[in-house]
């Protein structure tokens, strides 16, 4: 009922900040004001709602609300309820906060009176049913008559102003007389309303402070009331705070307020001290991405004061969180998908900490198999030897898993798949141990690549797979290779080869170098 309460009375709160930042640049017209009134007149109310809770965090933000009680009423006192836009033409002050202005708008009223009695009077008096009395900037106040009308009119007190194509305007000296005393009032009525405003407007700008320290106050009880919302609503758990991870049926809190009730695939999550890094495998669209984010996500709830999506939790508090999940590139700046995948991973490896948490996606795939593999086993076994953060680790190349042989706060965990006639069916289960497979073929299937493609590929791979594999190692010792020139492909006496030799590469233009290249490879074909 609190909550209700609360979540009510911030219903009608405004941006604060925003109207403050538009007072202190002189740009508020009577609209902001008066939306920072309705605000402060809220403020009582939810102080009343939370002198009941007996949270301590609530109490703090209770103690900072300030009522602004005579602001409050200044500004209920000198606004109408609904100004309009413009602050230079009037119509924003209330009847009663300033006699001289009441005083002007009575004038003003009285005078408008004054000629929709004169309209019925002269209507009478000329018998002209049509007369009408008007207005404009340029000319004030006159009386319209059709030109077959303007006959009836009475010679001498009547002065001709302005001859339209179906009408005369003329005006009177009593109706001169009038003008001057409506115009004036209204011009003056508008020049003292602007300066009453501008003097209210000041006087809320000389509370710029207090007011930016309520917009935070608010600002942070809309926060809590948000969370403690959507904790109920998701069923989410208070977690414990601890050096070591234990989450229990975690999930991911975007996701799953997407999928319907209960499609989503809860998961478990341990880390302590004997193990603080998982080498995650499993097929493609298993859920292994989405496995880390869920637990990023979780420990920044944790850390934000929250409660999370899991059935239990038991969390320490990390100092930073470094990912590197997804492709992307930065061609402005020249780097390739690759190249931005390195140097996000360079900032993980170098600032992180043993209180850190570090969570690497497929790192290697932007390269050849055996570039990427090397570089994702010397990452592996740097954060294990060096930096000791805890680590969520995901990859394809199936080869790492042995690494839980030599690193010992190292695991393995698959995300589970099975096949069914054929076709892959995920379960998106995180398991012990490590995966065979990575089912890209199925995957590419079920994005409906052509099937004479997929067939191919089927058979590639099977190719590949009865093909002799040499032993990888997992020692730090490099495997020695003799470099290959690849001039080597060429018989030693080769023609052609000399004539690459020969040929001065940095000297030709383009033209000559596609020129060079075709003459090689016509000497070739008649070789």
């Amino acid at each position: 009922m609190l909550r209700d309460q609360l979540r009510e009375q911030l219903r009608h709160v405004y941006d604060i900040e925003r109207l403050v930042a538009k007072v202190g640049y002189g740009t508020a017209n009577a609209r902001d004001l008066v939306q920072l009134r309705n605000t402060l007149e809220r403020i009582p109310t939810v102080r009343e709602l939370l002198a009941n809770v007996t949270a301590t965090r609530l109490h703090h933000i209770d103690a900072t609300l300030d009522t602004f009680d005579a602001l409050s009423e200044r500004l209920q006192a000198a606004l109408v309820d609904t100004p309009p836009i413009s602050i230079k033409e009037g119509g924003m002050i209330r009847s009663g906060y300033s006699a001289e202005l009441d005083e002007l708008l009575e004038a003003k009223a009285n005078g408008k009176t004054w000629i929709a009695n004169l309209e019925q009077q002269e209507r009478l008096a000329t018998g002209i049913k049509s007369l009408k009395i008007g207005y404009n900037r340029v000319f004030g106040y006159y009386l319209e008559v059709t030109k077959a009308n303007a006959r009836l009119l009475e010679e001498g007190r009547y002065e001709r102003k302005q001859t339209l194509t179906n009408a005369e305007r003329y005006v009177t000296p009593e109706l001169k007389e009038k003008e001057a005393l409506i115009l004036g009032a209204e011009e003056k009525s508008c020049t003292l309303e602007y300066d009453l405003f501008v003097t209210l407007r000041e006087e809320v700008k000389r509370e710029t402070k207090p007011l930016q320290q309520l917009a935070r106050s608010l600002s942070e009880l809309d926060v809590l009331l948000a969370l403690a919302i959507v904790a109920e609503k998701r069923d989410y758990v208070r977690p414990v705070t601890s050096n070591n991870v234990q989450i229990d049926r975690g999930r991911h809190p975007v996701i799953e307020t997407v999928l319907s009730r209960g499609e989503y695939v809860a998961n478990d999550l341990t880390l302590d001290d004997t193990r603080r890094m998982l080498l995650i495998t499993g097929p493609n669209m298993s859920g292994k991405s989405t496995y880390m984010r869920q637990f990023a996500l979780i420990a920044i709830l944790h850390q934000i004061g929250s409660f999370v999506p899991a059935e239990a939790a038991e969390l320490p508090l990390f100092d930073r969180i470094f990912t590197r999940i997804g492709a992307a590139d930065d061609l402005v700046s020249g780097q390739s998908t690759f190249m931005v995948e390195m140097t996000e991973t360079r900032q993980a490896v170098t600032e992180a900490t043993a209180d850190s948490l570090i969570l690497l996606d497929e790192i290697g795939r932007g390269t050849s198999t055996y570039d990427g593999m090397a570089l994702a086993q010397a990452i592996v076994e740097y954060i294990a030897a060096t930096i000791g953060a805890k680590t969520l680790f995901s990859t394809h190349y199936h080869e790492l898993t042995v690494l839980e042989d030599t690193i010992p706060t190292l695991e393995n965990v698959h995300v589970r798949a099975i096949e069914r006639d054929g076709r892959v069916v995920f379960l998106h289960e995180v398991h012990p141990g490590r995966a065979d497979k990575s089912y890209g073929i199925h995957v590419a299937e079920l994005a409906d690549l052509p099937p004479d493609l997929i067939e191919r590929a089927r058979t590639i791979l099977s190719e590949l797979e009865t093909e002799p594999k040499q032993e990888r190692t997992t020692t730090e010792q490099p495997v020695s290779v003799e470099p290959v020139s690849q001039l080597s492909l060429f018989e030693a006496d080769d023609d052609i080869k000399r004539q690459l030799l020969d040929l001065d590469l940095l000297a030709m233009n383009p033209i000559e170098a596609m020129q060079a290249l075709y003459a090689l490879q016509q000497s070739a074909k008649k070789g």
